[in-house]
């Protein structure tokens, strides 16, 4: 549609020269003025001011000025037409639309990227929205797209599957990406493809099929996940230790939307990088959090660590607190 806006919009301006000429070279050759009065009477006559002529036209003369007349009047009317539709249509919008959000995009460094906004990539964009991670969506329907972008929420048209999408997403500039596209086939393409364009990002990857699992991770997914085996899982937890789920169900974040549980690098609490421990830190007396896991470099989990443990450089701390206490933690820590 957009194409053809623009050929129409050229169309008109090459009518619009194409009659300058003819008026140009008529009034030169029939009525004998000059370059310069010929260009005047043209133009006086093509845009109908209604000014005389600079001097009497012959016979020839006028006859050619009723037929350029009468071709101009149906020349710029199209024009004009075409020229405001072309201004004022939606596609001309939507396409500076997309342009400013491109450009936000080119300025985003260490996002992630959504493949999909669907059941899972809404709730995946709601975690994202809630930690302040920054991120953007790649949608392939358009009623989508024209539903859900805001200024917040920055969508890429199209089909992941097609590296053009994955690059104009910053693909490569991207420390994540989730693929959670309803088909595993698709998800097993583009994680094939986005690990291609960036071999040191986070894939995350939906799955629906055992039988895809292992074929994501070779194609080079970190993770994968399955969330209907997740769902099984977690309804029969539900029976089994239900005040258990529903406990850790609410640990991950409160209904105004604020964080309970919250990971902190070691950069943040040793921004000196002088070794400490636990208990050093101070934790719980600083901000009311307290430690409940603790990731080694390795990428070796430590449940409920010991106040002596020593903290190492790229290790990472697993901390719980209620909102206000999280909230604390960003303060002291400037999180």
């Amino acid at each position: 549609m957009l194409q053809l806006f623009r050929n129409r919009f050229y169309v008109a301006l090459s009518l619009i020269l194409a009659m300058l000429v003819f008026g140009v070279l008529g009034f030169k050759f029939f009525a004998q003025y000059d370059w310069t009065d010929a260009i005047y009477m043209t133009v006086i006559t093509i845009s109908t001011v209604g000014f005389g002529e600079v001097q009497p036209l012959n016979d020839v003369a006028k006859i050619f000025t009723v037929v350029l007349i009468l071709v101009s009047v149906t020349v710029v009317g199209y024009a004009i037409s075409v020229i405001t539709e072309f201004i004022l249509s939606r596609s001309n919008f939507e396409l500076l639309k997309e342009k400013r959000v491109l450009k936000k995009i080119e300025e985003l460094e260490n996002h992630v990227i959504v493949v999909g906004y669907g059941r899972n990539g809404k709730q995946a964009v709601q975690k994202l929205t809630t930690y302040g991670k920054p991120f953007v969506i790649i949608e392939q329907s358009e009623d989508v797209v024209a539903k859900f972008q805001t200024d917040e929420m920055l969508f890429v048209t199209g089909n992941a599957n097609e590296d053009e999408i994955l690059v104009k997403a910053g693909v490569d500039r991207a420390s994540t990406l989730i693929s959670a596209l309803p088909n595993d086939s698709d998800n097993l393409f583009v994680v094939l493809s986005a690990r291609q364009m960036n071999k040191k990002m986070k894939i995350i990857s939906r799955a629906s099929e055992e039988t895809t699992y292992q074929k994501l991770k070779f194609a080079g997914a970190d993770n994968v996940i399955m969330p209907d085996k997740i769902g099984g899982d977690h309804m029969a937890s539900l029976v089994v230790v239900p005040d258990l789920v529903e406990f850790l169900d609410n640990l991950q974040v409160t209904t105004g939307g604020r964080v309970n549980v919250q990971e902190i690098t070691y950069e943040a609490v040793c921004p000196d990088h002088k070794t400490r421990t636990i208990r050093d830190i101070d934790l719980r007396a600083k901000t009311g959090c307290s430690i409940i896991g603790y990731k080694s470099p390795s990428g070796d989990y430590l449940i409920n660590p010991e106040a002596s443990l020593l903290l190492e450089r790229d290790s990472k701390l697993i901390v719980i607190g209620r909102p206000e206490q999280i909230e604390n933690l960003h303060k002291e820590f400037a999180i």
